[in-house]
């Protein structure tokens, strides 16, 4: 005779004879306890109880040998269950809805405004207020005949409870109601549990299971585009299915050859068909419906693809779920580009990392780095990486489209790429360690187009053609200049912001004979190391330098000190620098702004065939004007590269 245990309520009971009934010839001795929930009925269901908060005495009782099955309410069971235990047999629900219980018989529609209404469930309840905001919602426990009671006694005026469970306790002429809720999954489900060794017992029970009629779920790595990186399981699992839910699968006519159902739910940034929670019960309704299933996602499931989400899901709906591997594309990356991710004497560790966060990316402390779903905040990862101290030569890697055919590769720098723009689409990943080494050779070969006014800065780039596209033309009888060289005395900063503004600064200097022990009270500002290197020229070094190439820099240093009540003069280009004047005198600074020189348009520069070109270089806001007046627009597939923060302003403005 087989022990059978449950909870001691009279719903409880009536279960047990009803999961028993299924099986005539087994002869069972009924073993009725109170479980920890039971004991505690002050313990709201709306808080975070534990997993087996009715199920934890019961489940002992299993595991110690002192019963054979335990018979629940399939909604109650834990998820995980015990190690030691096994699900037998889930048995069919005839009825999965919610009832109301109510006061002379009220509708859910004839409940005045304020009535109180009493649940068990944080889900129940938010089903509630979403057809009834104005109505009273609070924690109700006890078994269905004290709730009930307390709708008798005026304590609710209504309760709503799960309408199988009426009926099993005959009370089905207590529902006023038959409400349009969304259940529990596996409600009005009994579930028969016990030892994962009695393999005896699981033979008694399995033939009344439901889940054999179950389809099959198969989460599928595809791998990182290629489809001849498919596994041989993959394809199998493929060929056999049903309904495939699949991703953006770069090769769009590889799923014609299976004859499954194919249904797209992929994912791109800020474009998405169905959120996750509908996926996974879009693949739940079709396994519980006997359809085989395949979960398909590009790389590997478990790597940044809610594989486990998608288990988790299934799985506590006890639904059993499988798993075939794919090449993820970071570890792809390294077959395709040849640049290893580990190397003896140079790395010894690799770290995938997301990068949808931009800026607040994590840096883990491996020699490699591979960011997934970087997208538009690479330049952000780059910077972030420089502050955890990364250094700024740090060579690295854009792959875009691992695997496939239109596969580019883009070699950089954290320096460049904190300042970079490709038009591209995705997927695109970014390996940074010394390892991106290896393909030097590689990066030397890359063409790179030079746009500034001078290409002495770029010596380390072979293959370079400097095409400028501004011309720099000095401002002569600079009256407003020379006579501020009169009183330079008096001044307090000289900020320059470009070579060609200390250029022909000292120039006129030079022209008006003005000594330059004038300046000796006066400190300087430059905005980048070009800058500093031209007041080299004159044997000047400032006494700040930008620390970011731009005004930005400038800007915070200033802010930093809280620079005020000072007069500085800006001997500038034509074009100004509006944020660094604007910001300058907002914190109370007398600014006298000379233009010293005009930054036109080359008319003279001549369009190139951008195409052979995986690199421009942009070294002003001008330059990213006249590129935009001579070539129309900016060029997709190549690294737009910005020389400092406000050149890359007005590059992503003009993007």
């Amino acid at each position: 005779m087989l022990r059978v245990v449950s909870r001691d309520s009279p719903l409880s009971v009536v279960q047990v004879r009803e999961a028993l009934s299924l099986f005539p010839s087994v002869d069972y001795l009924p073993v009725f306890l109170q479980s920890f929930g039971d004991r505690n009925k002050h313990i709201s269901l709306m808080a975070d109880i534990a997993p087996d908060f009715f199920t934890r005495e019961l489940d002992e009782m299993l595991i110690q040998n002192r019963a054979d099955i335990a018979v629940h309410s399939a909604k109650d069971l834990p998820y995980p269950l015990p190690s030691e235990l096994e699900l037998f047999a889930l048995l069919e629900a005839s009825d999965k809805t919610d009832s109301l219980v109510s006061k002379n018989n009220l509708t859910l529609a004839q409940l005045p405004a304020g009535a109180r209404v009493g649940t068990s469930s944080k889900a129940r309840k938010a089903e509630l207020l979403r057809y009834r905001p104005d109505l009273e919602v609070a924690g109700v426990r006890g078994t269905i005949e004290e709730r009930i009671a307390f709708v008798d006694t005026g304590i609710f005026d209504a309760l709503i409870v799960a309408s199988c469970a009426l009926k099993r306790l005959g009370l089905e002429h207590r529902a006023a109601d038959v409400l349009p809720f969304q259940t529990h999954p596996l409600q009005g489900n009994l579930a028969i549990v016990g030892r994962r060794d009695r393999a005896d017992m699981k033979q008694i029970f399995q033939p009344k299971d439901i889940r054999r009629k179950y389809g099959t779920v198969t989460l599928v790595g595809f791998g990182p585009g290629n489809p001849d990186l498919l596994t041989i399981g993959g394809d199998k699992a493929l060929a056999k299915a049903d309904v495939i839910f699949h991703d953006d699968l770069l090769d769009k006519t590889f799923l014609s050859r299976y004859p499954a159902e194919k249904i797209y739910v992929g994912k791109r940034r800020d474009i998405h068909r169905f959120r996750q929670e509908e996926i996974n019960e879009l693949i739940y309704q079709t396994a519980v419906s006997g359809e085989n299933t395949v979960r398909l996602k590009g790389g590997d499931p478990m790597i940044f693809a809610h594989g486990r989400e998608e288990i988790d899901f299934l799985q506590s709906r006890l639904v059993e779920t499988d798993v075939i591997p794919g090449i993820s594309a970071g570890i792809a990356l390294a077959a395709c580009t040849h640049i290893p991710l580990t190397h003896r004497g140079l790395a010894s560790s690799v770290a995938f990392v997301t990068g949808h966060s931009g800026k607040e990316a994590p840096v883990p402390s491996a020699d490699t780095l591979i960011y997934y779903m970087g997208g538009a905040a690479l330049p952000a990862i780059a910077k972030r990486l420089m502050e955890s101290g990364r250094r700024e030569d740090l060579p690295v890697a854009l792959v875009h489209n691992v695997s496939l055919p239109d596969q580019k590769i883009y070699y950089s720098s954290l320096k460049e790429l904190q300042y970079s723009i490709i038009k591209y689409p995705t997927p695109i990943l970014l390996i940074a360690g010394e390892v991106v080494s290896f393909e030097n050779q590689e990066a030397r070969k890359q063409k790179v187009l030079i746009t500034g006014t001078s290409d002495k800065d770029y010596d380390h780039y072979t293959n370079r053609i400097h095409t400028p596209l501004v011309k720099i033309q000095k401002i002569k009888d600079n009256e407003r200049l020379q006579a501020s060289l009169k009183t330079i005395n008096t001044f307090d900063w000289i900020v320059f912001t470009s070579r060609y503004g200390v250029r022909y600064f000292f120039e006129a200097l030079h022209e008006t004979q003005s000594d330059i022990r004038a300046l000796a009270a006066v400190r300087l500002a430059s905005v980048g190391k070009t800058t500093t290197a031209e007041l080299r020229n004159y044997h000047i070094y400032p006494d700040i330098e930008s620390e970011t190439e731009s005004a930005e820099g400038l800007i915070n240093y200033f802010s930093d000190i809280q620079l005020t009540k000072k007069r500085i003069l800006l001997p500038r280009s034509d074009k100004g620098l509006k944020q660094l004047l604007e910001a300058l005198e907002n914190m109370g600074n007398i600014l006298i702004d000379i233009p010293v020189y005009r930054n036109t348009v080359n008319e003279e520069a001549e369009k190139t065939d951008l195409s052979l070109f995986q690199k421009i270089i942009f070294s002003s806001p001008s330059g990213v004007e006249a590129f935009a007046q001579l070539y129309g627009e900016m060029p997709t597939g190549i690294q737009l590269i910005a020389k400092g923060k406000t050149t890359a302003r007005k590059l992503y403005e003009t993007i």
